[in-house]
């Protein structure tokens, strides 16, 4: 039977790692998990499991992960976030690839994001599918300062796997909008370097098709008030992106 390598990049999660840690037990061969120096309890919560723990400097979430799976010893990696578990349908449809020795080298899974404790099913937010099980040797992070992306080796053969990724995105409306603030700035600052421009146009237009696109089209209306939340949000973080880009674009005409 082939073995696995858990990866779980961390930093300040005390919140989320020990349900993580728990949901990957029955798959484990070995767990790494690789800290930015958290001031928490992140690192005492995980010295209570079996895992190799490991502090490193963060330079972006691409290069995080490639620097903790080169620690892995095993073929096959599965990498979660702090915030993710594996639901018992996804566990029991690893454990039957695992114990016929893999007959992919990636596997796919749908994700499943709970927003304020609501699982939500629609707006864009399901079946959200991602490869987070591999060989070693078939796929490598890349990606901007924002996402990160696996990238997989031409010919990989993928496969989709039964069950859920539960994913715990934003336990609050307030954590939300402060990650949009953020996120808005490295993302102007993004679209600022490669040239782009923003304008009254786009400031006006862009937010409201954001919020038409998540709440009518893709179908937020049926997750009830969150999905409203969560379209008013998403309709706000374009907004924003637009507006401290044209700020930006001032400031290098001044």
């Amino acid at each position: 039977m082939k073995k696995i390598s858990v990866v779980i990049i961390t930093f300040n999660e005390e919140a989320n790692i020990k349900d993580c840690l728990l949901s990957v037990q029955e798959v484990a061969d070995e767990i790494w998990v690789v800290d930015s120096f958290s001031t928490d309890r992140t690192q005492a919560i995980c010295e209570t499991f079996d895992v190799h723990f490991v502090q490193h400097p963060f330079e972006g979430y691409s290069e995080q992960k490639n620097y903790a799976d080169g620690l892995c010893r095993y073929d096959y990696i599965l990498s979660l976030d702090a915030d993710e578990r594996l639901s018992p349908a996804l566990i029991e449809a690893i454990k039957r690839e695992k114990e016929a020795g893999f007959t992919a080298d990636a596997y796919l899974f749908n994700r499943l994001n709970f927003y304020c404790g609501k699982a939500i099913r629609h707006g864009g937010w399901y079946p959200d599918r991602k490869i987070r099980l591999w060989k070693k040797s078939a796929g490598k992070w890349s990606g901007d300062r924002l996402h990160e992306v696996l990238t997989l080796a031409p010919g990989a053969k993928t496969k989709k796997l039964e069950g859920d990724l539960l994913h715990y995105s934003f336990r609050s409306i307030a954590q939300h909008i402060a990650q949009i603030n953020t996120f808005s700035d490295l993302k102007a600052r993004m679209d600022h370097e490669k040239g782009k421009k923003s304008g009254l146009l786009k400031i006006l237009t862009l937010p409201l098709l954001k919020f038409f696109s998540l709440w009518v089209i893709k179908g937020g209306i049926r997750d009830g008030y969150y999905g409203l939340v969560i379209a008013v949000n998403s309709a706000h973080f374009t907004f924003l992106r637009y507006t401290k880009l044209a700020e930006l674009n001032k400031k290098k005409l001044g």
